[in-house]
């Protein structure tokens, strides 16, 4: 059974403002509880299993969301940006008010699978190079990718800073003078991806992330589009790392 908490800080988490503010919402008499006006901001309930409104309208508790996004390209990976849109210029308000973070980056022309989370546990650990969490991009590439490419890829290259990275697996969709691949490697270092084909003197053109820690972009979630995750997903995720 869910343990009790204050009124006050159960509808800080739920993104309602501080707790300063959330207390001048029940001082004012805005808060509901069980049907009944509740002006006591110390009231210890359990959040679950109790009805709790707003200026009339009920809320529904969660202290954590999870977000996957088909992140379009010209948006950045970020809360804040005085030039660019960020991420959460996409999201509704019913989903920024929990106070969403993109739990790592995507560049800022890249696509695909972006998960948004105000889950800091999970985030750390979706994002910590110990936990080596796989993540895989679809790429196309200005060049030949050659089959003995695997086994390079698999040894670790070498990127233009000297930095050794570690084993990636390379699947060679098409190999043309217009390859296409996929990319699945365990870390995240600036332009990854980018620069490990540099060292083969080759462009990769475009980049979309497809899966991470087990999840999958979904199929029919449109550039820039999100959904919430299933609960079999967060499990997933959770499982994973």
């Amino acid at each position: 059974m869910a343990k009790k908490e204050r009124l006050d800080k159960i509808l800080a988490n739920m993104g309602y403002g501080s707790r300063k503010d959330v207390k001048k919402l029940i001082k004012e008499g805005r808060v509901e509880v069980n049907n009944k006006i509740e002006k006591k901001n110390d009231l210890r309930i359990n959040p679950y299993n109790t009805l709790i409104k707003i200026d009339g309208e009920k809320i529904f508790y969660r202290k954590y969301i999870y977000l996957m996004m088909n992140k379009p390209k010209d948006v950045v990976s970020s809360t804040d940006d005085p030039v660019n849109r960020t991420v959460l210029d996409l999201l509704e308000e019913e989903h920024l008010i929990f106070n969403p973070f993109p739990a790592g980056r995507l560049d800022k022309d890249t696509e695909g699978l972006l998960l948004l989370t105000n889950d800091g546990k999970l985030a750390h650990e979706l994002l910590s190079p110990k936990k080596g969490v796989n993540k895989t991009y679809y790429a196309e590439v200005d060049g030949f990718v050659e089959e003995s490419y695997i086994d390079r890829f698999k040894e670790g290259i070498i990127l233009d800073d000297g930095y050794k990275t570690l084993p990636s697996k390379l699947e060679i969709l098409e190999s043309s003078a217009f390859s296409k691949v996929k990319l699945t490697i365990k870390e995240g270092k600036f332009h990854q991806v980018k620069r490990m084909f540099e060292a083969f003197n080759m462009e990769v053109v475009y980049l979309k992330r497809i899966s991470m820690g087990g999840l999958e972009l979904d199929k029919n979630l449109s550039l820039g589009e999100y959904r919430e995750l299933t609960e079999k997903e967060i499990q997933l995720l959770k499982e994973n790392n």
